[in-house]
């Protein structure tokens, strides 16, 4: 247990964590950044990236966030392995307790928790995430050109991913466990009229199929859930599109949420509704959710903090 005070406290690293850090390090605000359970965040289950500017070569998503942390440690950014439970943005200082007893006391806050993918929750599909399945068509696509994969869900997230898709893979099989998609008309209409997107109504998948060395999808067994029939169905990735969820349970409490939980920050500025509380991410980002906009708002996040901080008054000390 220790109690740690800082200008800057940064919640969760990840791309944008570790860019707020590495800004807010250069302007001599001496941050202390708590990474979370999922150090690196999501981009940690991600085998190869390719859309990262200034790598020629694909680069392995943990290969990416450990040389972010590195550099973020290398300008001065304090890192501390824990999660955040409890905040209170009541009064400035503001006081933040962590899953290990610490506490940290801050004149200024930014938020960088991300968001999580919602997974099918099978123990196959756990095991083959990063080896064939995954949950942003837009980060892995590309590896899948001439191949035939499988998008789960049938909201506008799975239609979109299926379309896209259809710009490498032969062919992309969209599982779906109803008997109509919940895509909007337009969306829907799309994914239906395209001629290498097919349709399996009222399926699930039971489980992923794969093998062991090398770690790779092999197919799917999948059941209808109307006649219960079950089949395999040989393919080499899986696209789960169901939905995510941002991690913003624990600030529910204090900052303005979108009716899907994301936080509301002011128009082009990571500003929250809480004065000298930033966000920044995909915590704030329904809609694109990749590494280089995330870095960025983190970066803006620490400049509109360093500019807060600059102005702040002497009546928050820590």
């Amino acid at each position: 247990m220790a109690e740690y005070t800082t200008k800057l406290l940064i919640i969760g690293s990840g791309p944008a964590g570790y860019t707020a850090g590495i800004y807010a390090a250069r302007a001599g605000l001496q941050p202390v950044l708590v990474s979370g359970n999922q150090i690196g965040g999501q981009l940690t289950m991600t085998t190869d990236i390719e859309n990262f500017p200034g790598f020629p070569k694909p680069l392995p998503g943990p290969e990416l966030m450990a040389r972010m942390r590195e550099q973020a440690q290398n300008v001065g950014v304090s890192m501390v392995d824990d999660k955040i439970t409890e905040v209170d943005f009541k009064n400035c200082p503001f006081v933040c307790s962590s899953e290990n007893g610490n506490s940290f006391k801050a004149r200024a806050v930014i938020i960088a928790t991300g968001s999580s993918a919602r997974w099918l929750e099978l123990p196959s599909e756990k095991k083959y995430i990063g080896f064939g399945v995954s949950a942003c068509a837009t980060c892995d696509g590309f590896f899948y050109r001439g191949k035939t994969v499988a998008v789960v869900g049938g909201g506008n997230s799975a239609a979109e991913e299926a379309l896209y898709l259809t710009n490498f893979a032969s062919k992309v099989i969209l599982i779906h466990r109803r008997d109509a998609l919940r895509a909007d008309a337009v969306m829907a209409e799309r994914v239906k009229k395209h001629p290498k997107i097919s349709i399996m109504w009222d399926t699930v998948i039971d489980e992923v199929l794969g093998t062991e060395n090398p770690l790779g999808v092999t197919g799917i067994r999948v059941k209808n859930v109307k006649t219960d029939v079950s089949q395999e169905i040989n393919l080499e990735g899986v696209f789960v599109a169901v939905g995510h969820h941002p991690n913003t349970e624990v600030f529910k409490e204090y900052l303005e949420l979108s009716p899907d939980n994301y936080i509301i920050t002011k128009p082009d500025s990571t500003q929250t509704s809480v004065k000298g509380v930033f966000a920044a991410g995909d915590v704030k980002d329904a809609k694109y959710r990749q590494a280089i906009t995330a870095a960025a708002s983190g970066a803006m996040a620490a400049l509109e903090a360093e500019q807060y901080l600059a102005a702040l008054e002497d009546n928050c000390s820590i």
